[in-house]
């Protein structure tokens, strides 16, 4: 490949990453990626059988997480 062509596309490539981060920039800065409404509709929409699945989860996690401490003194075999 010709200098002249790798010359161009390192410059157009480090021109579009440019454009890319300052519109990432922009957008953090003027809030397009805040979402106000998220844990409010999360809560209006969520059904019951939702909401039990969770808590079941919820209670089998602290349940593993509470066998797993008792079975601390447990050790392999060499």
């Amino acid at each position: 490949m010709s200098d002249n062509i790798i010359i161009l596309m390192i410059g157009v490539s480090t021109f579009l990453g440019a454009l890319g981060l300052l519109a990432l920039l922009w957008g953090v800065k003027s809030g397009q990626f805040d979402d106000q409404s998220k844990f409010i509709d999360a809560t209006r929409f969520d059904n019951e059988e939702d909401l039990r699945d969770a808590a079941m989860m919820e209670e089998k996690r602290q349940k593993r997480a509470k066998k797993k401490k008792e079975d601390k003194s447990y050790m392999p075999p060499d």
